[in-house]
């Protein structure tokens, strides 16, 4: 009798546990793995990841696109051993004393991990997963048509033809720079950046310049040649972003870095957004001072619908869609969920941040 009694108390202090989690935290939980391991996650994501994570653990689903508001997300990780989240998450000292000590694993949806602090992380003996390699292509990809898209002024023609401003053909009339014979600029030669610059070779760009760590590989397969900032900002038709966001590069292209670039320089921007002074982008771009811009990262994000920015006819900006395919996302999703699930077993983590 005692057993029926304490079995009947908890499956209605279950019900109350979950009534709870979908009514006040919009969340869902899956029991199937209810004796598993208690992780959070923070985001509705791909299937295949989804159930790769709630067949091995008890999972607390937050099944929506936009992310939990701050007060629930701190509610809904008390007690939980792993945590998925995005790089829009800010994952701080208050968020792990929330998680509490059973947290052994944040695992981020993203190659950036700015977004964490892998210092307290460390302190409270917790591992860091990230999804490095997997979105390589997907953001080159991206970053060459945020590239093409603003030296060939496509904002301007799409905005002709839509307000009837598209008349006879004229000789002169949206003329942007060619890639054919230009020097590129790539600031950050990682996995994104070296495979920008192979993606681009076939355009005849007749000269890379890079900076950041030197890669000998680059130097010998694309003839890249090395170079400070100074010469590479002075020298590049096009100047690319593809860097980390580091203490270092917070903020590095600014009102000096766009003064030493050409006046028809275009800028690109597919990292992260913190590396950009905003305001002085802006003026450069009002002034003449570059000539065109293509943002696919700001600060914040999203950016408010008065940025002047947005207002501005040679700055293309795009919503951080860098590694916006279907299976790119699946399968960043997937190593995401292989990060926690290695994490709460206390298992090396496929990719870890180290």
């Amino acid at each position: 009798m005692a057993f029926r009694i304490n079995s009947a108390i908890f499956r209605s202090k279950s019900r109350s546990i979950l009534s709870f989690l979908k009514t006040d935290l919009g969340c869902t939980a899956n029991m199937s793995s209810a004796n598993g391991p208690k992780v959070f996650v923070s985001r509705r994501i791909p299937e295949k990841a989804k159930a790769l994570i709630t067949s091995q653990c008890n999972a607390i689903l937050w099944e929506k696109d936009e992310p939990p508001p701050r007060d629930e997300y701190l509610k809904a990780i008390a007690g939980i051993d792993g945590l998925f989240c995005l790089l829009t998450d800010k994952i701080d000292a208050e968020l792990l004393d929330a998680a509490g000590p059973n947290l052994r694993v944040v695992s981020t949806m993203s190659v950036g991990y700015d977004h964490v602090d892998v210092k307290e992380c460390a302190k409270r003996n917790v591992a860091v997963g990230y999804t490095p390699g997997i979105l390589t292509k997907a953001t080159a990809e991206l970053t060459i048509a945020l590239l093409l898209a603003a030296t060939r002024r496509l904002k301007e023609g799409i905005r002709a033809v839509e307000n009837g401003e598209w008349g006879t053909w004229k000789p002169m009339w949206l003329c942007g720079q060619g890639l054919d014979g230009a020097t590129v600029g790539i600031v950050g030669l990682g996995r994104i950046g070296y495979t920008v610059a192979q993606c681009l070779n076939p355009f005849g760009v007749a000269k890379f310049l890079y900076s950041g760590g030197r890669r000998p590989d680059a130097e010998v397969e694309l003839k890249a040649e090395y170079a400070d900032l100074d010469r590479l900002y002075a020298e590049s038709d096009f100047v690319i972003a593809c860097c980390a966001l580091t203490p270092e590069t917070a903020g590095m292209f600014n009102a000096d870095a766009f003064k030493k670039m050409k006046k028809t320089a275009v800028f690109v921007n597919s990292s992260r957004g913190g590396v950009v002074n905003q305001d002085d982008l802006c003026a450069a771009l009002q002034s003449g001072e570059i000539g065109a811009a293509g943002l696919d990262v700001t600060t914040p994000e999203p950016l408010p619908t008065d940025s002047p920015l947005l207002r501005l006819s040679n700055c293309v900006v795009l919503p951080h869609i860098g590694s916006a395919t279907h299976d790119t996302r699946e399968a960043m999703a997937v190593l995401a969920a292989q990060n926690l699930i290695a994490g709460v077993k206390g298992e090396k983590l496929p990719s870890q941040v180290e």
